[in-house]
């Protein structure tokens, strides 16, 4: 059964978060500061930490950055903070999602899902599909009707962040934090240019443009 860490000050939303998060089926341990979570993850073996931002003390972008530096463990943010600036900082501390507040539950545990299958460790061989595309992560494959893609390293991490997350809007800023690297100073058009190649490549419009914002694969994706 996995194991999630749930670092949230108020009491009521804590509570709420472990009956629901149990309800579905894994474990859970609570911590109500970044100084108490960091004494459980040291003592424990977490598979996935959901980590609120706004905690008192030691904030969470803190957390993150302390528990990075001893673990790759899959990291999700849980913030009331939904501006770019914040939810790109989460990221470029290589934490995996955000979630912003007020959310749905069903959705949080979608997300929490969805880490969970991308971590590595589970012993299978992951495959993601969308219509008739496979991309299998472990070997970095991509398959169109039954045939391999020839893929750059870049095109593939980019159809395998948005089969990844379908149905989720990625900037081209969040691209290029995750992709690229935070402290890329380049031209943002980049991603446009890589995005181009990828769907010359893929003969059809499997990552839509949402127009004035960025880009995603559709909900269709599994």
């Amino acid at each position: 059964m996995k194991q999630i860490l749930i670092v949230e000050d108020e009491p009521d939303i804590q509570e709420l978060l472990c009956a629901y998060i149990q309800n579905a089926g894994y474990k859970t341990a609570a911590a109500g500061d970044g100084e108490e979570a960091l004494r459980l993850f040291a003592d424990g073996s977490f598979d996935l930490v959901l980590l609120d931002i706004m905690l008192p003390g030691m904030n969470g972008f803190q957390v993150c950055e302390r528990i990075r530096i001893q673990s790759q463990v899959p990291i999700l943010m849980l913030t009331a903070l939904d501006g770019e600036a914040q939810q790109l900082r989460g990221l470029g501390l290589n934490a995996d999602d955000y979630i912003t507040k007020p959310f749905s539950m069903p959705v949080l545990l979608e997300k929490i899902r969805v880490i969970l299958r991308r971590s590595t460790g589970t012993g299978q061989e992951e495959i993601l599909r969308y219509r008739d595309l496979s991309i299998i992560p472990d070997t970095r494959e991509a398959i169109l009707e039954g045939k391999p893609l020839e893929l750059t390293a870049r095109e593939f991490d980019l159809l395998l962040t948005f089969l990844s997350s379908p149905g989720r809007v990625f900037t081209r800023e969040m691209l290029l934090s995750r992709l690229w690297g935070y402290d890329f100073y380049g031209d943002e058009r980049i991603v446009d240019t890589h995005i181009k190649n990828l769907r010359h490549k893929l003969n059809r419009d499997y990552i839509e443009t949402v127009r004035g914002v960025g880009y995603r694969a559709g909900k269709e994706a599994l």
